[in-house]
């Protein structure tokens, strides 16, 4: 299954994406159902068994329930998240060295966050900032949504309290990052958080710690990695964010970016507006932003 939130006839709806060319808009269909993906993944294993079953409904009977998947604007497949979106940095080696040397592989997972006002949206535009940064940045990064209420949660019993997982883009300003000796600023420029352009449910990815992943740059690669290169794996990091601290279902986990940012590159390789960003996660899907 794959969640999606999105504006049609100018309201926020949701839905589950039926087939390649629409969407079962949830949002429409009555008693049971939630006002919003968020409130659904609240509802634990209810909703996705409500959903399960409503998607195995002959099409005919779900009458005016669709909605064409060319028509809609996307949102985040959650517009709006409670708690700052939760990232790993450096977890893949090399993209450790080439922010640093060796010396900077971590030994325990970092964690920094990004404001809620950096959500922004598949096929959304994303601000330059030009007047304040000239060295914005992409980092693609695969997204674990929290499905269950949790605190020291066992490595061998993370997945279970995952509710899917998505694509980020965790656009940096690296100018901001060496002025203020910190990650916060230069990660929470506003819209600098495009995610999507759905969930999709953890029962339709066995291993997560098993993903290719890559980003295009106006077409052409720039990074290529696959996430069983992770210095900690999916397990891990929520094991050790739960270990003194309550995950809540919808918090979002970015999980880190392997080699290739633009910072990376001799001379670095930073964005302007028009270029395309393109990244892919298998069997997740593709998130697509223009700067402008």
């Amino acid at each position: 299954m794959k969640f999606i939130s999105f504006v049609w006839e100018g309201k926020e709806q949701y839905g589950a994406v039926y087939d390649e060319e629409k969407i079962l808009n949830l949002s429409v269909l009555g008693a049971g159902f939630p006002d919003s993906l968020l409130n659904g993944i609240r509802m634990g294993e209810a909703f996705t068994t409500l959903v399960e079953q409503t998607l195995e409904k002959p099409e005919a009977d779900l009458g005016n329930a669709f909605v064409p998947l060319n028509g809609i604007r996307y949102l985040a497949p959650i517009p709006h998240p409670v708690r700052n979106i939760m990232c790993v940095g450096k977890n893949y080696r090399e993209h450790a060295i080439e922010m640093g040397s060796a010396a900077d592989i971590p030994e325990h997972v970092i964690v920094f966050t990004k404001a809620t006002t950096t959500v922004n949206a598949h096929e959304a535009p994303v601000d330059s900032y030009s007047g304040i940064t000239q060295e914005l940045d992409y980092e693609g990064e695969l997204a674990v949504v929290i499905g269950k209420k949790g605190r020291r949660i066992a490595k061998e019993d993370a997945l279970s309290h995952v509710f899917g997982y998505t694509v980020l883009n965790d656009i940096t300003a690296r100018d901001f990052q060496r002025m203020h000796k910190q990650y916060f600023i230069g990660k929470s420029l506003d819209g600098s958080c495009p995610i999507g352009p759905w969930i999709v449910h953890r029962s339709e990815i066995e291993n997560p710690n098993a993903l290719r992943i890559e980003t295009k740059v106006n077409g052409k690669v720039r990074q290529q990695s696959n996430t069983s290169r992770f210095i900690f794996p999916v397990e891990e990091i929520i094991s050790e964010l739960s270990k003194g601290m309550t995950l809540e279902p919808g918090d979002i986990v970015a999980t880190g970016t392997p080699a290739g940012v633009g910072n990376g590159f001799k001379p670095p390789r930073f964005l302007k507006p028009g270029d395309k960003i393109e990244i892919t996660v298998e069997k997740v899907g593709t998130l697509r932003n223009v700067i402008k």
